[in-house]
């Protein structure tokens, strides 16, 4: 068994809550492992969407390579499946360079798909079946196809916000189809062994400092223009009923826009509905197996500190040698490589 592990690829995710602090600490693992980061971002992969998506900056990337930023317009359909086979062509030129690809973000549903090859071949469904729950929803609202969910798939109704309008849909469409809750499937699929040796590292904060970190994130999307970024959103012609306009952040400025709140009622909203975001991914992450915790004050928020001790691990696993290490400054930039066998510091301040 131990012969057939090492024979994996490797793999290594950052997830956790958003505001928490991935985006950096990611940038600087990338760094020392040498690697290469896939987003793992529902949001980010939008162009055009920068300021309410948190998208790292091109300046914030410290000469890394980011796949699946910036690359899809918001009109374009993104979902799991689509991920996946983006995600599996990013692996392939990542591996072939020789290089550790880690996948970095909040949305784990998306890293689960990858990291036990969730097959979703039977959850396809057909158009005429999805063209009606559409219209339903349209017709309806949200609330009911959710309400029907409920009734046959309670398990995915606890999982599925209410508003994720495109994931109930896919839902019912698996119990019509198939007589039965997704839900089932879904866990049958994720006992599934990994293909790839990894380490799922899920980076957290003490609740009241992240919530404030959330209300900080959003005060400075505000300075940045977010108002604007919606209205040029707007003028291009995306249109609400998208899936990217659907996301926080967009929504609720699109509410404000079109005269249903106040700016003061849209940026409460925001801030409330962010807090609960994150509460629902911590809940997701703490659902998963194999996932390591990284908690920011076991290690007195010093980020080098964290570093250190998850390359101890990534080298405990096989997953990184050690061998070819790379320095970096104490601005994070690369100043070249060192062979030791024992222990590493890296400076991120």
């Amino acid at each position: 068994m131990q012969g057939e592990k090492t024979e994996k690829r490797p793999l290594v995710i950052l997830a956790g809550p958003t505001a928490v602090g991935k985006t950096k600490l990611s940038v600087s693992l990338a760094k020392a492992l040498g690697g290469e980061i896939i987003s793992a971002d529902s949001m980010q992969v939008y162009k055009h969407m920068d300021i309410g998506s948190a998208k790292i900056r091109p300046e914030e990337m410290g000469g890394i390579p980011h796949h699946l930023v910036d690359v899809l317009e918001p009109s374009e359909e993104f979902h799991v499946v689509r991920f996946q086979q983006m995600v599996r062509e990013a692996l392939e030129k990542i591996y072939s360079q020789g290089k550790i690809p880690l996948l970095v973000g909040g949305t784990g549903f998306y890293i689960q798909a990858v990291l036990y090859d969730i097959d979703f071949t039977e959850n396809q469904g057909n158009g005429a079946l999805r063209g009606r729950l559409e219209q339903e929803a349209r017709e309806q609202g949200a609330e009911v196809l959710h309400r029907r969910l409920t009734e046959v798939d309670p398990s995915s109704a606890r999982q599925i916000h209410p508003n994720n309008v495109k994931r109930v849909i896919r839902a019912l469409e698996f119990y019509e189809l198939t007589g039965e809750p997704i839900s089932g499937h879904n866990q049958v699929q994720r006992q599934k062994e990994s293909p790839y040796n990894f380490a799922y590292f899920v980076l957290t904060e003490d609740r009241e400092v992240l919530y404030r970190r959330i209300d900080q994130r959003v005060e400075e999307m505000l300075s940045q223009g977010l108002v604007a970024e919606v209205e040029a959103l707007k003028a291009r012609g995306f249109i609400r009923s998208m899936v990217s306009m659907q996301g926080l952040g967009y929504k609720e400025i699109l509410d404000y826009l079109e005269g249903v709140c106040t700016l003061e009622e849209a940026v409460y909203t925001l801030k409330r509905d962010t807090r609960h975001f994150a509460k629902r991914q911590i809940t997701w992450f703490k659902r998963e197996r194999d996932v390591i915790w990284v908690d920011k004050g076991d290690y007195d928020q010093q980020e080098d500190r964290i570093l250190e001790a998850m390359l101890g691990m990534l080298k405990e696993r096989g997953i990184w040698s050690g061998a070819g290490e790379t320095v970096v400054d104490s601005e994070g930039n690369f100043v070249g490589e060192r062979h030791l066998a024992g222990s590493r510091r890296v400076s991120l301040k």
